[in-house]
């Protein structure tokens, strides 16, 4: 009898974890499935604790004057860092506002504290005020920068879900969608720019234009030279799966000859380090007893 129930109690724990697992695969698949990934958001989801700096830089970037204009050139420069938010350029405000604060109240203080009078802080409060009003900028660059990067290294993945798309039948729209969906959780950022051209390309906009603003947004040369292509095979008819397999192919061969490149390169760039600090420590390692053994020596003979 106890076996029974032993082989009961085991059939039915197999039983419950494969529905909760069917059940989860079917949640997520389900998820895969929309139209439109997620990270298109109107605004950002974030915890409370960060809402509430969200909220505040916000309401100060709003008082800005360029925050209101819609051809103000840092919102290009934020949707090519990934920020499309309506409220991003009010929150960029507010960060470059609240940065000089911090930097010329830090150097306030410390110069306070270095100095001892009021009178000395003016200088540095102002440079500071100047120097945190012009960093976020800088932090901007750099994210720029690496998001463009980003993109980069995810065309060559991206080339190949289309061509598997086309190839199986589908139209281009449908195969941008299900490559946005597959780079979801690899390349967030290129799935991100497919999901917007596919959204451009369900509106009323022309598909040429629509492929130029996926070229232009980034300012990638990758994603232009891929807007381009996708713009000349829809104006002359030609067939798009050769076309995207053998610019994937392109691809993965320039970049392996930039990396490659990259490789040589750091030869001749060691020679500095290895010259200037490397170089110098093995010598004194080496000659250092050595010399001061002779020193030594020489210092007795002449006694």
């Amino acid at each position: 009898m106890s076996e029974i129930w032993v082989g009961a109690a085991f059939f039915g724990f197999v039983m419950t974890a494969v529905v909760l697992a069917g059940y989860v695969f079917m949640q997520r698949s389900g998820a895969r499935r929309t139209d439109i990934p997620a990270g298109l958001t109107t605004e950002p989801a974030l915890p409370p604790s960060r809402a509430v700096f969200f909220d505040l830089f916000r309401s100060i970037g709003e008082n800005f004057p360029g925050s209101k204009d819609e051809r103000n050139p840092y919102r290009i420069r934020l949707a090519s860092a990934g920020y499309r938010w309506p409220s991003a350029l009010p929150v960029f405000y507010g960060i470059k506002c609240g940065s000089a604060l911090f930097v010329a109240g830090l150097l306030g203080i410390g110069a306070l504290i270095y100095r001892g009078e009021a009178s000395a802080t003016l200088i540095p409060m102002a440079a500071g005020a100047g120097f945190g009003f012009l960093l976020p900028d800088r932090i901007l660059g750099s994210r720029i920068n690496a998001r463009r990067q980003r993109l980069r290294s995810a065309v060559p993945a991206a080339l190949d879900l289309m061509v598997l798309g086309i190839e199986a039948g589908q139209s281009l729209d449908q195969s941008i969608a299900d490559a946005s969906r597959g780079l979801k959780h690899t390349h967030p950022d290129l799935s991100g720019e497919l999901a917007q051209l596919y959204l451009e390309l369900r509106t009323n906009t022309s598909r040429a234009d629509s492929f130029r603003n996926f070229g232009a947004r980034t300012k990638e040369p990758e994603l232009r030279k891929l807007a381009n292509l996708l713009i000349d095979s829809d104006r002359f008819g030609t067939s798009l799966g050769p076309a995207i397999r053998t610019h994937a192919k392109y691809l993965r061969t320039r970049f392996r000859q930039q990396a490659q490149e990259a490789a040589r390169k750091v030869g001749v760039k060691l020679i500095f380090p290895v010259f200037f600090l490397i170089f110098p420590s093995v010598l004194l390692v080496t000659l250092g007893p050595a010399c001061m053994m002779m020193f030594q020596q020489l210092k007795a003979l002449m006694l």
